[in-house]
């Protein structure tokens, strides 16, 4: 970082921590250290919720990144990032879709050069995919030449940029929600201030994702950023969304809330669930339908249940990973699990590091099983050091995302 103005590094990464940072009202469901093994949830036409066991981590998915990311045959892909939703595609192929992203080298040491905006040599952008083939085999996509690799949603305008939601297939197309964020006055050097603006929707081909074939704005009247998660259900699709409150004692409040819109085209009719349980054409009438969620979470269907899978934004910067489960896609979710507590976490954690975070937590419906859901979650550090001395800078292997397994069964 020079001067007063923070890089785009610097700015996107400490503004993750606000998808952490929230301190939610009580919702009423069990409490977060709840154990997980027990059938905490509703019976759902006569069957009970499903058991989880505590999960464990995820070698495979994790070495398979690590070796991607530390693989300096190219020097302008993929090297750490966060949100990480995936999708697999009908022709076999997973995508990977991320919202801040470093690309470049690896240093002998596990580090990594300064960006360039900070005069260094790494790329830094804020979205990506990684697609693996049906070979198993990763790629990075970006708009571009690799000497000067863009994002495939690149800024709409001077401190302005796209963060990644979920995304989903509809026919020959990828459609993609992303949310819009700016900074309101980036020459004050402070890179907490960055405001939401709106929601879009992008259209990729599935054969080519390096640039959307259209891109609309979608709704964004009441500030919910859609897109945290997508379900595809009993002929529609289901759409998420995290409304973050800033109360009157000035701590913010996340709230989920659901919309959906009839087969898989997100261009469709929106209906906003309301608070009488009915569905409304008026997303003013959308209603908060559970607190404590993360700006990015997970629902998906077992059988009768329906799964969400969430870090509790009750407890700020916790490191607990929770299963709630609902008869409705649309909820109410109860039975509240901890199934996983991240290791990295904390003064006390893997890196021994007390600025180290992790967050955002969700399933990976893509690469589950009927018997294991697949979590990942993300990993940052608030370290106020500028340059080269930054966490993130010395460790490349902080700001890749972990994958776990959970066993299910019920």
């Amino acid at each position: 970082m020079h001067g007063k103005t923070p890089s785009r590094r610097a700015r996107a990464l400490l503004a993750s921590a606000l998808a952490a940072a929230g301190i939610a009202a009580v919702t009423g469901a069990v409490p977060a250290n709840a154990q997980a093994g027990a059938s905490a949830g509703p019976v759902c036409a006569g069957k009970p919720a499903p058991t989880f066991a505590q999960g464990t981590k995820n070698a495979a998915l994790n070495d398979k990144f690590t070796a991607y990311g530390n693989d300096n045959t190219r020097l302008d892909d993929w090297t750490g990032a966060d949100s990480t939703y995936s999708l697999k595609l009908s022709d076999g192929r997973i995508v990977y879709a991320y919202s801040d992203t470093f690309l470049g080298k690896v240093n002998p040491d596990g580090s990594r050069p300064l960006v360039t905006d900070e005069g260094g040599t790494t790329p830094f952008l804020n979205n990506s995919f990684v697609v693996q083939s049906t070979a198993g085999r990763l790629s990075t996509v970006h708009r571009g030449p690799a000497a000067d690799p863009v994002e495939p949603m690149p800024p709409p305008a001077p401190a302005h940029w796209y963060w990644a939601g979920d995304l989903t297939q509809s026919g020959s197309d990828v459609q993609q929600i992303y949310r819009e964020y700016y900074d309101p006055d980036p020459d004050n050097g402070n890179p907490w201030d960055m405001k939401f603006t709106r929601n879009v929707l992008a259209r990729f081909p599935t054969t080519s994702l390096a640039k959307p074939t259209e891109v609309r704005e979608m709704p964004s009247a009441t500030g919910v950023q859609w897109g945290s998660a997508l379900l595809k259900d009993g002929g529609y699709t289901y759409v998420y969304g995290t409304e973050d409150h800033i109360g009157s004692d000035n701590k913010n409040v996340k709230y989920l809330h659901a919309a959906r819109v009839k087969g898989t085209d997100l261009r469709g009719e929106w209906e906003f669930r309301t608070a009488g349980g009915g569905w409304s054409s008026e997303e003013v009438d959308s209603a908060r339908l559970l607190s404590g969620v993360s700006n990015e979470f997970s629902v998906t269907r077992r059988g009768s249940h329906y799964i969400l899978v969430n870090q509790d934004t009750e407890i700020a910067f916790g490191a607990e990973i929770d299963v709630l489960t609902s008869c409705s896609a649309d909820g109410p979710f109860s039975g509240e699990q901890t199934v996983y507590t991240t290791p990295e976490t904390g003064e006390f954690g893997d890196y021994r590091n007390k600025n180290i975070y992790t967050y955002n937590a969700h399933q990976h419906a893509s690469l589950s099983t009927s018997g294991k859901l697949v979590i990942s979650y993300n990993v940052n550090s608030l370290d106020p050091d500028k340059g080269i001395d930054n966490d993130n800078y010395q460790q490349v292997s902080i700001y890749r995302a972990r994958y776990v397994d959970v066993r299910v069964s019920g």
